[in-house]
């Protein structure tokens, strides 16, 4: 057990009393994109951290999840374990087979470890470009990552923002596996969804083997929460973008929460809000099944069907 450190000042701690959704999620519903911090006291955050957030462990998140009606999570790894994974393999473990990982490894990581990591359900690692979240992103240490994952059938999941994509763009096509994008790319939402930035990051889905994580509205608005006429309808700044994504590609898009919601400053989401935000942006009962269910268990739980 470790002392605990006190939060980053400004910190805001995830919603502990999220609204019911008015919309159902389906059966089987996955949220391809949510954390686990700490507890610190158990799982103690990395010396080199760029932030201390607020515990969120595997308890609340299994709760959060049971209000919202998601039925199973990808479990992203927060940058502030750093390259120790134990947090999130725990949560995968305890999850009886309902949850995966995603890791963070360096290159030197064993073969052995890599074979633990993939029995405990880890399926992907990600490469984070956010240079607020790392100092650096050594394209040649991040490749050879890449290629050690490759033979698992693991994926890489990519965090970046929109203006860096063309000096980026060259180095993700190269890597060996398939691509998972964090946020729609995290798009300017101030500029048209029809517009040239946009339509380049879906070109860049349509010409490699990507899947785009329609997510994180509350990050990427510029309207934020506010309702829409007195309905649940928040974040409609980003919708466009989302819809576009759904519709051009109904079978390589995925879903997720962002749960706890790390380095927000302006607001903290409610994430029966964010629920409700799925219908704006798959508007036919077969794209919501393929984008919760259908496209998340092809992914993560190959063969089960759905």
């Amino acid at each position: 057990m470790s002392t605990p450190v006190p939060k980053s000042p400004g910190w805001l701690d995830w919603y502990a009393q999220p609204s019911e959704p008015a919309f159902t999620l389906p059966p089987g519903t996955v949220d391809t994109h949510c954390h686990v911090f700490g507890p610190q006291a158990e799982f103690p955050f990395a010396p080199e951290r760029k932030y201390t957030p607020c515990d969120a462990g595997r308890e609340q998140l299994l709760a959060l999840h049971d209000h919202l009606g998601v039925s199973r999570r990808v479990i992203v790894q927060a940058t502030c374990h750093g390259a120790d994974n134990t947090a999130m393999v725990d949560a995968v473990r305890a999850s009886g087979g309902r949850a995966r990982g995603i890791a963070t490894v360096r290159p030197d990581i064993t073969d052995a470890e890599l074979r633990r990591l993939h029995e405990a359900g880890v399926r992907g690692v990600r490469f984070n470009f956010l240079k607020r979240l790392v100092d650096a992103a050594p394209k040649d240490d991040l490749a050879a990552v890449a290629a050690r994952i490759a033979p698992l059938g693991w994926h890489v999941v990519l965090y970046f923002e929109s203006a860096d994509l063309p000096g980026l763009e060259s180095f993700f096509a190269s890597l060996p596996t398939p691509l998972v994008i964090d946020h729609m790319g995290r798009p300017d939402v101030t500029r048209p969804a029809e517009g040239p930035e946009f339509s380049r990051f879906l070109r860049f889905v349509d010409r490699n083997d990507v899947w785009v994580k329609v997510s994180c509205p509350e990050r990427l608005s510029r309207t934020g929460p506010a309702a829409l006429n007195g309905e649940r309808h928040a974040y409609t700044d980003v919708v466009p973008f989302g819809r576009r994504a759904v519709e051009e590609f109904p079978d390589r898009v995925l879903w997720g929460t962002d749960w706890p919601h790390p380095n927000l400053t302006d607001h903290m989401p409610d994430d029966g809000l964010l629920v409700d935000h799925v219908p704006l942006v798959a508007t036919t009962p077969e794209q919501r099944h393929k984008l919760l269910v259908a496209n998340p268990t092809r992914l993560y739980w190959p063969g089960e069907g759905a």
